[in-house]
């Protein structure tokens, strides 16, 4: 049974704030919002467009990362991490393209390339993830404990983050049918 949303996880929820994809930079309503552990799952709407995202926001205040599923490729989420910056971002671009390594627990290591992007008037940066594996990436994180992420934004200068995995699975599980069957 899904636990409430403290005070807390619900106002990282709404400052974290689900732009989807964060290439529109369109602000979407968010909906029937559930918590499994350390993660949540939620509906995204705007008109009739819909998204369903799986998403944790519980290791770091200033960041989440989210399983973004969307109508007619349901079987295909993409990963994707947002980090608030505290000020709202003049232009839309690409910052930079970096390295980027995913690891769950001892399994796999993805590497792939990380975009950094910002978007107009967001007050955050987004990063996506180009990765060849990413379904067996999906499926580690169901079964893990822990992502580990490091992105090399200099020659010598690796960026780490760790996320909890706990509640993932039901979080991901879902989104995904809530995506299959178009529900809100």
């Amino acid at each position: 049974m899904p636990k409430p949303f403290t005070a807390a996880s619900a106002a990282l929820l709404l400052n974290a704030l689900l732009l989807l994809p964060a290439a529109h930079a369109t602000t979407f309503n968010t909906d029937d919002a559930a918590t499994h552990g350390h993660w949540q799952s939620l509906t995204l709407s705007l008109g009739e467009e819909r998204h369903y995202r799986a998403l944790e926001a519980h290791s770091y205040s200033d960041s989440l990362l989210s399983l973004n599923f969307t109508p007619g490729d349901c079987e295909r989420p993409w990963l994707e991490l947002r980090v608030e910056l505290g000020e709202r971002q003049p232009q839309s671009r690409v910052v930079n393209r970096v390295p980027a390594d995913l690891r769950v627990d001892h399994e796999t290591i993805h590497s792939g390339e990380a975009a950094f992007i910002t978007q107009r008037g967001d007050g955050g940066f987004y990063v996506q993830f180009a990765l060849d594996e990413r379904p067996l990436l999906v499926e580690e994180m169901r079964r893990g404990e822990t992502l580990r992420l490091r992105m090399m934004r200099g020659e010598d200068d690796p960026w780490f983050m760790v996320f909890s995995l706990e509640g993932a699975a039901e979080a991901m599980d879902r989104a995904r049918q809530r995506c299959r069957s178009g529900t809100d």
